[in-house]
């Protein structure tokens, strides 16, 4: 075979080669396609199927709106403040609804969760003059969860619940000597004096700590007065109150922190006299959960995609 045979064959052979890769690129793309519109529609599915057994609709009866607070509060949890406040501008928007309960059971979390909750209570209170918001705590209420509960009418709760921590904390670990004996040298870069800020491998500075105590005493002092407003003259030896300790439902009585011994059941029943209770929770549920997957897979799909160009 001459030179030109043997340069013509190639160029043919190769030309097949491309033409057998760009088809399997088209059919993984088309697959690709195909898996992603088998899950847009099934979205859509399960939209409807949420849209049908969600909890907390217009029930159409005179009721109780129930709302809970469960866990830790902050941005990634079902405590977040962005589904509490869903729930309760639903809950106060129903005319149905002849009261609200907050029923919290939270060793508390982020201030500025605690704090979006707590001011949306106070505009809804203004807006539904009516409609009278009772919290209800069952086994905790402390810290940020008790920063929520100070915006309700009354706060009611168990003999043996758990109520205070009204403080604010900040907290970690030094590994300076740690490092020395193990004869580690601790290498940072950094742009401004004081970006290496509260670095654990590094003594801690004195002007650090000061500027951390400022600001902390800063939250304290902001949630202070959130109770003050919230409670008014009911509180007792206020100087304890702020220590950060907590007491039980019955001490917390004595205190002011709380008015009375009460369920939530109870409360629905006897104060705001509408014993059928409405749940109006907001919860992550199967269609969250399944976006959240989507959006994964979406993108390793694409990902994969590219990689087998």
């Amino acid at each position: 075979m001459t030179d030109s045979e043997k340069f013509e064959q190639s160029l043919v052979n190769e030309l097949a080669r491309e033409v057998l890769r760009e088809q399997r690129r088209n059919r993984r793309w088309g697959i690709f396609f195909k898996g992603l519109l088998a899950l847009y529609l099934l979205s859509f599915l399960l939209i409807f199927l949420a849209g049908q057994s969600e909890v907390g609709g217009f029930s159409g009866e005179k009721h109780t709106a129930l709302i809970e607070i469960d866990g830790v509060i902050a941005t990634n949890t079902e405590a977040r403040a962005d589904y509490i406040v869903g729930s309760l501008r639903k809950a106060f928007e129903d005319e149905n609804t002849q009261g609200v309960i907050l029923r919290i059971n939270s060793p508390g979390g982020s201030p500025v969760q605690s704090a979006y909750i707590n001011d949306e209570i106070k505009r809804l209170r203004k807006l539904h003059p009516d409609t009278p918001l009772y919290a209800v705590i069952t086994d905790i209420c402390a810290s940020g969860g008790y920063y929520i509960a100070a915006g309700a009418d009354k706060i009611y709760a168990n003999k043996a619940s758990i109520v205070g921590s009204i403080g604010v904390i900040m907290s970690g670990f030094g590994f300076v000597d740690a490092i020395e004996k193990l004869g580690i040298e601790r290498r940072v870069l950094h742009a401004g004096k004081s970006k290496g800020f509260m670095d654990p491998f590094k003594p801690l500075k004195q002007d650090e700590e000061k500027h951390v105590q400022r600001l902390l005493d800063g939250i304290h002092q902001q949630f202070i007065e959130v109770v003050k407003e919230g409670r008014g003259d009911k509180l007792v030896n206020e100087d304890i109150l702020f220590s950060g300790l907590f007491w039980t439902g019955e001490e917390s009585i004595e205190l002011g922190l709380v008015d009375e011994l009460a369920s939530a059941s109870e409360v629905a029943r006897d104060v705001i006299g509408a014993e059928d209770i409405v749940d109006f929770t907001k919860r992550e549920n199967v269609l969250d959960q399944f976006a959240k997957q989507m959006g994964s897979a979406m993108m390793q799909s694409f990902n994969s995609s590219l990689n087998l160009q």
